[in-house]
């Protein structure tokens, strides 16, 4: 069985007081729109809306629009996003600052769904044009009722869970790690932060942690050797579901592939574990991030980084912190049998039938196939 640690808080976030921090910031790798800019964007995003109300976001012509909207962006944002969806990054993430978002957005959603992607257009086209940009946008019918464009805010009760609705510690994990359609990269667009601006939105890449490896923990983590806990809300409310034995590394020496998860991922016998401490303690020395305000795009390569949030407080008024989030994949044919024709929504997890039989306590899917992606 699966053991399931309690997330301790990195030396670097506790008690997320960013002053003093030895994390790096994403100075380097930000990008930002001018006013000019960014009232330009905002106009083309909000015409895009405007002339398809009332659509679902799950419709191709919706995700067209978006896509030639994020045309219009400015020459050097997309030749960045361009860059970074092609080679990547030692950040293994991109920031771009100053994005139009509507300017007197609605109260936090207290139970994590906003009512209506119009409530929030601005917002909600120039992300979908960013995600086009890098990919083609993917959705998961298991997760956040399958919208194409999530909500991520607190939810009263949820504070001590390991979700997006909790506010204790965020370990680090790959996002979706035991998906077969696993997303490529996500984007997370920051509509307000936190009151005390302590929430910290932080990756570590595979380029900065590895070389701080053992050659043997390297060679362990190559190996078949853990197996990753399958979110409940993919398994029908199980939360003990798990994959087969996988690798946390896989492709080449110089450009790795990484799936890890810091909560739900376990070693198989004690050299797999020591070599997974390894590689925690690894990526808690090499953490970049920052605090998200309103019109801060983060891009996260989920295939060489991970990423994670420390801690904060929320008040339950309306006004706490509130991301959106979105994933795109570079390859959108790869999950054609996995999504009803027209949509870009994946079937629950037990309808794609990776189930297989096992014990009654722990059943297990098959090995997913984002090892190698």
């Amino acid at each position: 069985m699966i053991q399931v640690r309690e997330p301790t808080q990195p030396p670097a976030v506790a008690g997320g007081d960013p002053t003093g921090s030895t994390i790096a910031p994403l100075d380097d790798v930000a990008i930002s729109l001018t006013p000019a800019e960014r009232e330009a964007a905002g106009g083309v995003f909000a015409a895009s809306a405007r002339a398809l109300k009332g659509r679902p976001l799950d419709d191709e012509e919706v995700l067209t629009e978006a896509e030639f909207a994020g045309l219009r962006l400015p020459r050097r944002i997309l030749e960045a996003l361009g860059r970074f969806r092609r080679q990547g990054n030692d950040a293994g993430a991109l920031l771009i600052r100053n994005m139009p978002v509507d300017l007197a957005p609605p109260a936090t959603p207290a139970d994590g769904f906003l009512s209506h992607w119009n409530d929030l257009p601005v917002a909600t086209f120039g992300q979908l044009a960013v995600a086009s940009t890098v990919g083609d946008v993917i959705a998961y019918a298991d997760e956040k009722l399958g919208r194409v464009v999530q909500d991520i805010t607190p939810v009263q009760g949820d504070e001590r869970r390991q979700e997006n609705s909790g506010t204790v510690y965020l370990e680090l994990h790959t996002e979706d790690g035991f998906h077969p359609s696993k997303p490529d990269f996500i984007t997370l667009l920051c509509i307000r932060p936190d009151h005390e601006r302590v929430a910290r939105t932080v990756v570590g890449a595979a380029a900065g942690a590895l070389p701080l490896l053992s050659e043997r923990a390297a060679g362990v983590l190559r190996e078949p050797r853990f197996r990753l806990r399958v979110s409940s809300s993919f398994g029908g409310g199980a939360d003990d579901l798990l994959t087969e034995p996988l690798p946390v590394l896989s492709g080449t020496a110089e450009v790795p592939d990484l799936l890890a998860d810091f909560h739900a991922m376990d070693a198989l016998d004690e050299e797999a574990g020591a070599a997974l401490e390894e590689l925690r303690s690894a990526f808690l020395a090499t953490l970049r991030g920052g605090v998200l305000e309103a019109g801060d795009l983060v891009v996260v390569d989920n295939r060489t980084a991970i990423h994670g949030r420390s801690e904060f407080t929320a008040r339950y008024d309306g006004t706490d912190r509130w991301l959106r989030r979105c994933f795109a994949v570079t390859d959108i044919r790869s999950s054609r049998a996995d999504r009803p024709a027209g949509s870009r929504v994946c079937h629950p997890l037990r309808d794609i039938g990776l189930f297989v039989p096992g014990p009654s306590t722990t059943p297990r899917i098959e090995g997913p196939a984002c090892m190698g992606s």
